[in-house]
């Protein structure tokens, strides 16, 4: 049997699948202040569910590190950078404690300055100072060579041992120096209170004697393992919407052109299925406004859901974002968007008489009547998502996936449904859908479909390789890995992808998925010849190959 747990801002959600059928779902509201509390409660309710059946594997969709970003609540870091010549160095002054360095690297690997070792130690004696432990260090190309990063590294240990140092080649191993900035930093600005999460979960499971297999959602569908994820704890970002993408396609199994709308208590999440699959953006998640190396789907979430209070002053009808409590038709004290759906439509959630009460009370004495209160707040919540939908039409235009769909197709691309899924879809979406002129869906399940989804989810690994035959070497935007390569003279592309997928069944073993690895796919396969006078002085390859997000092997749909 198979357990997914997702995380919500208001509610986390459970579900129990044996392969076929839901034996058990889950809600329980989420305690922001303690996630591994509610985490374990929804998983001893499953637990329970399961009457003493094997676990083989467990999934979880968390926010821990989104909140910690979000509140800026994680570890103070510092950041070490090279980045050689270039732009000024006010340029890359994103972060507090930032310091610069000698020492860079060309855009082929070879090494142009050495470090200075004392220029380090000064460095490293000022974060002290600052009461800091952790540092990140970043040379520009250090993807194509990590030397002067393992030897500052080397230098800040023997200074202090007990400092915490994470390096940008095995955090970020991609082109794109800025981005490769922003993202160590924020994965060693998180990796602690993770790292500490993390642990906790596996005591806790011990404690259970659970022997399933434990894994992380990630900001692009796919799942990686819970000891893998303490490296890497800024692509559990953004889960929660990947849940909720991977649960629509999941219930539906739909290759429709498709929006999802996850709407829940706090937020709404909105992603795009161009035929059945996610559009990803090719620029990777954004942090703060910043873009990063982590891979995710094209999503947005508005501070917009079924928990939004409401409220008259002034005579005017106001939606609020700061949540007040569940719906009055749930148990809560003042009325929200669901109570005024629940009014109009007769929707029968929860204890309707008391949606009526509470909106009754809120507009007595304002000169408001019942019809105009709840036909505003119907236009304010639908304004709101179609705006935002229009903003993202509006970006995933410049997606090279959605133009590739149009270029193929030879017409512009034409939403065909909402797919709604969350727990107060089945009140918002029948009307946006009649409002937007296209059909929609709630499937069954679609209350627990982030659970599912996360559920299902198959192990994901992407990675790129940039090989140089002229200097004689290789290296992986994955953990750092640069080796020397043999034969240069007769190396073909074929080669090039012998050595890209070798490297991928080597990292996929060590992270447990290598039943994924035969389904490994080429995304990139490039040649650039390196000429010197009238020869041929060597190559250059970029092969990229993935095991691209999915279900897991054995997920052929939900049985009614």
């Amino acid at each position: 049997m198979l357990i997914g747990i997702d995380v919500g801002g208001t509610f986390t959600d459970g579900v129990l699948f044996d392969g076929k059928t839901i034996i058990a779902s889950v809600k329980q509201p989420t305690d922001k202040q303690d996630l591994k509390i509610t985490l374990l409660t929804v998983l001893d309710d499953l637990l329970q569910a399961s009457q003493g059946g094997v676990i083989q594997r467990i999934v979880f969709s968390t926010t821990l590190v989104t909140n910690l970003l979000a509140t800026e609540s994680g570890d103070k870091t510092a950041l070490l950078l090279m980045p050689g010549s270039g732009l000024p160095l006010d340029s890359y002054l994103f972060f507090p404690y930032t310091f610069f360095l000698k020492g860079s690297i060309d855009f082929r690997g070879r090494l142009l300055e050495k470090v200075d070792p004392v220029e380090v130690e000064k460095a490293v004696e000022a974060i002290k100072a600052k009461g800091i432990n952790r540092i990140a260090v970043v040379c520009k190309f250090s993807n194509r060579n990590n030397t002067l990063e393992r030897e500052v590294r080397r230098i800040i240990l023997a200074i202090d041992p007990q400092m915490q140092v994470t390096i940008g080649s095995e955090t970020a191993g991609q082109l794109n120096f800025r981005r490769r900035i922003v993202t160590t930093y924020y994965s060693a600005m998180t990796q602690s209170a993770w790292e500490s999460f993390s642990k906790e979960i596996e005591a806790s499971l011990a404690a259970r004697n659970i022997q399933a297999t434990i894994d992380i959602l990630k900001a692009d569908g796919g799942t990686m393992s819970l000891p893998v994820s303490r490296s890497k704890p800024c692509e559990t970002i953004f889960s929660g919407p990947a849940a909720s993408t991977m649960g629509a396609i999941a219930l539906t199994m739909n290759p429709k052109n498709s929006v999802v709308l996850d709407i829940g208590g706090t937020t709404v999440d909105i992603s795009l299925l161009i035929e059945g699959r996610p559009l990803y953006a090719s620029k990777g998640a954004t942090i703060k406004g910043q873009y990063t190396h982590i891979n995710a789907f094209s999503v947005r979430s508005i501070a917009l859901g079924g928990d939004n209070p409401i409220d008259v002053a002034d005579g005017v009808i106001k939606l609020e974002t700061m949540r007040r409590g569940p719906a009055a038709c749930l148990g809560g004290d003042y009325p929200t968007v669901t109570d005024v759906f629940n009014q109009k439509y007769n929707l029968s959630i929860g204890e309707p008489k008391h949606s009526q009460q509470k909106l009754a009370d809120l507009i007595a004495n304002t000169g408001i009547d019942m019809e105009t209160l709840c036909q505003t707040v119907e236009d304010k919540v639908y304004d709101r998502i179609q705006d935002t939908i229009r903003e993202m039409f509006l970006e995933w235009e410049n997606e090279p996936a959605y133009r590739v769909w149009e270029v193929v197709n030879g017409r512009k691309f034409e939403l065909k449904e909402i797919i709604g899924i969350g727990a107060a879809s089945s009140a918002f979406v029948p009307g946006l859908a009649q409002r937007m002129q296209v059909d929609f869906r709630i499937p069954e399940y679609a209350d627990v479909a982030n659970a599912l989804g996360a559920c299902v989810s198959r192990p994901t690994l992407a990675l790129q390789v940039h090989i140089d035959t002229q200097n004689r070497i290789y290296s992986i935007d994955q953990d750092g890995i640069s080796d020397s390569i043999p034969n240069v003279r007769s190396f073909q592309i074929k080669d090039a992808k012998e050595l890209a997928m070798q490297n991928l069944v080597e990292i996929a073993h060590k992270r447990g998925m290598e039943s994924y690895a035969d389904e490994a796919e080429f995304y990139l396969e490039e040649q650039f010849n390196m000429i010197r006078g009238w020869d041929t002085a060597g190559k250059i390859f970029e092969i990229g190959v993935q095991i691209s997000p999915g279900f897991i092997q054995e997920y052929k749909g939900v049985s009614k």
